[in-house]
């Protein structure tokens, strides 16, 4: 038998990829209609080298890269990927002062059960955007959703360790 997931030590099947939350900042309410999260990932340097009288490569770690991570969702009247992507392009344009502390962000993604409960929390830290799509292709001829996605830099993510299993699953 396979290892128990910790948050909820009964259960063995993992956590289905279609139900979960974005926050931007310190936000109590969702980013809203957030469809699709693409690239929690990161990746380190190797760096190879020999010892005197050793025969064999040794190698150390490097420095650690964090990949892009990518939002989509439908498009909708809520403004919020348009704003902290004009956020970016106002400071390129040199008048930037009141939108400095909108730049960078915080972000933060959380895995849900079936019941809607966290049960994955990861914090993603200094976030700015670096690729906003307003519109899709438009075609008169198609029946897709129009999707708007925002590409977003960072400078590291963790695992919220914090979040525990809700009272109504613990044994």
């Amino acid at each position: 038998m396979s290892k128990p997931f910790t948050v909820n030590t009964s259960r063995f099947d993992p956590y289905k990829s279609y139900a979960f939350l974005v926050y931007f900042g310190t936000s109590t309410t969702p980013v809203a209609a957030v469809s699709k999260v693409m690239g929690l990932k990161r990746s380190s340097d190797v760096i190879e080298y020999k010892e005197a009288g050793n025969a064999i490569t040794v190698k150390g770690l490097g420095r650690t890269k964090y990949e892009p991570i990518t939002l989509e969702r439908g498009i909708t009247h809520d403004t919020d990927f348009e704003s902290w992507a004009n956020a970016a392009q106002v400071l390129d344009k040199g008048a930037a002062q009141t939108s400095l502390k909108h730049l960078r962000q915080s972000l933060r993604i959380e895995l849900l059960n079936e019941e809607r409960q966290p049960v994955l929390r990861f914090n993603v830290h200094r976030c700015w955007v670096s690729e906003y799509q307003a519109l899709p292709d438009l075609d008169a001829g198609g029946n897709a959703v129009a999707i708007e996605h925002i590409k977003i830099e960072n400078e590291g993510w963790e695992r919220d360790l914090t979040l525990t299993e809700p009272p109504e699953l613990q044994r």
